[in-house]
């Protein structure tokens, strides 16, 4: 991604006409845990989104301050708690999941831009120019000319941003020539992996999806800094045993998606991402990321049948750009209100194909968005 987002202006769907939903009578509380959130139904109060101004509250105050490459200068920390968000939760009358998607509402997440460029990636896509047809311009900074003759692209059209997060996501090792030539076939397809085994074999512990590929870096313009995504199954409704048996043991967990199931081991799966990212620019990247990471995970839950159950987000280096702080200072005035809840019109079928219109997103209530330099 970017080193930061213009998220100034944005394009949301029209707030569902319902009370309930708008953000100012009921707010999402999630107990968590020390391994991810619970799903709790809302109340008084958005404790996820707590977490996230209490970061940056702590780099205001003891952040070191480091330069980096933009020469702006920044406060950071290095390794802090992970941010931990559930994606769904239960309507209190009938019981039901409701996804939920972690929009930060103490100012307003430019979403449209979220969702062009996720799908941008999944299409393993390499040019700025076609999200800016989009209207989405947060690459053109890092694809024009001045950026690309500066970096040493000089044979490049403009645009071109090199093997880039979706050229990895979806032909890891094939050698990148230009963003119009045909890479069917060419490198590993890690989507489609991690739709196979989520799918097949949910279990796994290499369900992983990696933006880093050291031999590739040198043609970006940029290195991911949202970089390494693993997923993970659980399935809370299964019975807990407690044995040393082996054959216990393994009688207790429910068969994967593919085998046949019986009334006493039959549970809807749950999907778990856990992203890294190394450099994590906390005004304008982080909300974006949040945002982009909880959507791929919805995705995933659509097109293997599980329920989309958490996010957490594990960081690296989290800074706050000098230039950024007056206007964190005024978003840390603010007082977070609920998530919005998200409806998938997409059939589920594919993780290719997807539109902007797939997604509904109702309920979202956000302060007025702040404007943030973008550093290049």
């Amino acid at each position: 991604m970017p080193a930061a987002r213009d998220d100034t202006a944005a394009v949301e769907p029209a707030p569902a006409p319902v009370a309930a939903k708008n953000g100012t009578e009921a707010q999402t509380q999630t107990q968590q845990t020390e391994t991810q959130p619970t799903e709790a139904p809302p109340a008084e109060g958005n404790k996820e989104e707590d977490q996230y101004l209490d970061l940056v509250r702590e780099i205001l105050e003891t952040g070191e301050h480091r330069p980096d490459r933009t020469g702006t200068g920044t406060y950071s920390l290095f390794a802090p708690r992970p941010l931990k968000f559930a994606l769904h939760r239960r309507d209190a009358a009938s019981g039901d999941v409701v996804p939920v998607l972690p929009l930060l509402t103490t100012k307003r997440v430019f979403t449209r831009a979220v969702i062009e460029e996720l799908l941008w990636f999944v299409r393993g896509e390499t040019t700025s120019t076609t999200l800016a047809a989009k209207g989405v311009k947060i690459w053109d900074g890092n694809g024009s000319r001045a950026f690309l003759d500066q970096m040493g692209f000089t044979d490049r059209e403009d645009g071109d941003l090199g093997p880039v997060y979706g050229f990895q996501w979806r032909h890891f090792g094939a050698a990148y020539q230009d963003p119009h030539t045909d890479y069917a076939g060419q490198g590993v397809d890690q989507l489609a992996e991690v739709v196979r085994k989520l799918k097949e074999t949910p279990f796994d512990r290499r369900i992983l999806l990696s933006a880093w590929n050291p031999r590739d870096l040198p043609q970006m313009v940029l290195p991911p800094c949202h970089m390494f995504a693993q997923f993970y199954v659980s399935y809370p409704d299964a019975p807990r045993r407690r044995s040393t048996s082996t054959t216990a043991a393994a009688t207790a967990h429910p068969p994967p998606p593919s085998a046949p199931s019986t009334a006493s081991t039959a549970s809807v799966g749950h999907l778990h991402c856990q992203l890294y990212q190394r450099s994590c620019d906390m005004g304008l990247g982080v909300p974006f990321n949040i945002a982009s990471y909880a959507l791929l995970t919805h995705m995933l839950a659509r097109v293997c049948g599980l329920v989309p159950g958490s996010l957490t987000h594990v960081m690296g280096d989290a800074h706050v750009y000098v230039d950024h702080v007056d206007a964190l200072e005024t978003q840390l005035a603010r007082v977070p209100r609920a998530f919005p809840t998200l409806t998938i019109r997409n059939d589920g079928n594919s993780i290719d194909g997807w539109q902007l219109e797939d997604f509904v997103i109702e309920g979202y209530n956000p302060y007025k968005a702040i404007a943030m330099k973008m550093s290049v």
